[in-house]
């Protein structure tokens, strides 16, 4: 009965992990097209790819909030860097 408990409590903390992020990505989108009222630069685009797929990492490997929207600033700035050389 208690293995079920556990599985029924990783279940809960999964699904809450999968709400913040997917949170987190819907804001990253609708801030980066928040901008986007002409076609968008390189840049623009490079820093809204790169804060979403910096916000996933940053999920990944942190497993919290503060890693999840420290790896969108980091990639936000990478990406935009990289779009502005482009």
């Amino acid at each position: 009965m208690k293995a079920r408990g556990k599985s029924l409590e990783l279940l809960a903390k999964a699904d809450n992990m999968n709400t913040k992020l997917m949170i987190s990505v819907a804001a990253a989108a609708l801030i980066g097209l928040g901008g986007c009222s002409t076609s968008p630069t390189n840049a623009q685009i490079g820093t809204g790819v790169g804060a979403v797929a910096g916000g996933l990492v940053g999920n990944a490997v942190f497993g919290s909030t503060l890693g999840t929207v420290g790896g969108a600033a980091a990639g936000a700035v990478i990406g935009n860097e990289i779009g502005k050389k482009r």
